[in-house]
C-alpha cells in the first residue's frame, strides 16, 4: 500500500475516511518532500523521465483503498434500502394474489345486493349460461377500472353477446359501497358496450363482509385493506365459471385476448355455445393454468395438418380418376339406341 501504513492501513482507515469525507484530511501525495520554487518532485530513484512537476504533484491522489471503501459503503446503503423495502412489503402484500382452484365450487347461495338495491343470490345468474366473474371495488382509483376496461374491450370484439351466450357478474370487495355506486358503474359500462339486452346480463353487485370474503376465498382471490391509504391492495384478473358455478378458467392482468376469452366460454359451457371452428381451435389450443392463456399445441397442429394432407390427396386422386375415365369414354364412344355418342 502506498503511503503511511499508520494513516492508511486498516487500523486507521475508518477515522481517516471520516476526515476525508468531512474535508479535514490532507490529500495523499506520493513522493518525497516538495521543493520550493516549482522544482520537481524526486520520487526515490526514479529517472529524470519519470519526474513530476510541482503542479502535477499538487493534485490530490487518493489510494485505491479509499475508493473501494466508498463504493462498498454506497453498495451497502443501497442494499440496506432494498432490504428495508422488501421487509416492509409483506406486511400488506403477503395476503394479496390469486390462488387457482380449478373445478372448485362457488357457493351460489351467497346473498348480495344488485345495482337496483334488491337482495339476490348468486344462483340467479347461473344455471344456463357460463359466467365471467370480476372482483373489484367501484371507488378503486386505477386498477379495477383497468380490469373492467379490459373486459369491455374484449366483449366489444366477441361475437358472443352479454346476456345471450354468457353473463357477467361484477362484485365489489368493499362492504361499505352501496347500490348507487353499482348502478352508476353498470350504466357506464353497459352504455359503452352498446348491445341490446346487456343490462340483463352484466350485473354489478355489492354485499356485506362475510359473503364477499366467502366468495373471494372460493375462487382463490386474496386481497388486503390498507388503513393508511384507505384502499384495497388486490390482484387483477377474472374468473370464468360454468353454468353450475364451478371454476373453469382464470385470466390474469388487465387485458384479456378475445380469442382466449371466447374459447374459455366455449369450454365452460360444455360446448353448448360456439361453432365448429371453435372446436378446431380448441383442438389446436390448450389452456395453460400457469399463464392463464391458451397456447398452441404443436403436436395437434401436426396431426391436423397430416389429416388435411391425406384428405387433399384423396380428393386429388378422385378428381384425376374421374377425369381419366371420362377421357376414355370420350375416345371409345357410347352407343345409345344404335347411335354412337362421344363425350
Amino acid at each position: 500500500m502506498i503511503g503511511d501504513r499508520g494513516a492508511w492501513g486498516w487500523p486507521g482507515l475508518e477515522s481517516r475516511l471520516c476526515r476525508l469525507l468531512c474535508g479535514k484530511a490532507q490529500p495523499f501525495r506520493p513522493g518525497g518532500q516538495k521543493e520550493k520554487n516549482n522544482k520537481v518532485f524526486r520520487l526515490g530513484s526514479f529517472p529524470e523521465s519519470r519526474r513530476l512537476s510541482a503542479q502535477q504533484a499538487a493534485k490530490p491522489r487518493y489510494p485505491s483503498t479509499v475508493i473501494l471503501c466508498c463504493a462498498s459503503a454506497l453498495v451497502w446503503l443501497s442494499a440496506s434500502s432494498v432490504v428495508a423495502q422488501v421487509q416492509g412489503r409483506p406486511q400488506l402484500l403477503s395476503d394479496v394474489g390469486i390462488d387457482q382452484k380449478l373445478d372448485g365450487q362457488v357457493p351460489l347461495d351467497l346473498p348480495f345486493r344488485e345495482e337496483t338495491g334488491r337482495t339476490v343470490q348468486l344462483a340467479e345468474y347461473f344455471g344456463e349460461k357460463p359466467v365471467v366473474l370480476a372482483l373489484v371495488y367501484y371507488e378503486c382509483p386505477m386498477l379495477c377500472t383497468q380490469v373492467l376496461n379490459g373486459l369491455l374491450r374484449s366483449f366489444q370484439v366477441l361475437q358472443f353477446d352479454v346476456g345471450k351466450q354468457f353473463n357477467v357478474v361484477t362484485v365489489s370487495i368493499n362492504p361499505h359501497e352501496k347500490a348507487n355506486l353499482a348502478r352508476a358503474k353498470q350504466e357506464v359500462y353497459v352504455g359503452l358496450y352498446g348491445r341490446a339486452g346487456a343490462a340483463h346480463g352484466w350485473h354489478f353487485l355489492t354485499g356485506d363482509e362475510n359473503p364477499i370474503r366467502r366468495l373471494a376465498e372460493a375462487v382463490g382471490y386474496r386481497y388486503a385493506y390498507d388503513h393508511e391509504t384507505d384502499q384495497y391492495a388486490h390482484a387483477s384478473g377474472v374468473v370464468v365459471l360454468t353454468p353450475q358455478g364451478r371454476i373453469s378458467k382464470y385470466f390474469y392482468g388487465i387485458q384479456y385476448p378475445p380469442r382466449d376469452l371466447r374459447l374459455g366460454l366455449v369450454e365452460a359451457s360444455a360446448n353448448r355455445i360456439g361453432s365448429p371452428s371453435d372446436q378446431v381451435l380448441l383442438f389446436c389450443y390448450h389452456y395453460d393454468p400457469v399463464t392463464g392463456k391458451y397456447g398452441l399445441v404443436i403436436a395437434n397442429v401436426m396431426k391436423l395438418a397430416a389429416l388435411a394432407t391425406v384428405v387433399g390427396l384423396g380428393i386429388l386422386l378422385l378428381v384425376l380418376f374421374r377425369r381419366e375415365r371420362y377421357t376414355a369414354l370420350g375416345k371409345e364412344g357410347v352407343r345409345v339406341d344404335g347411335h354412337e355418342l362421344r363425350i
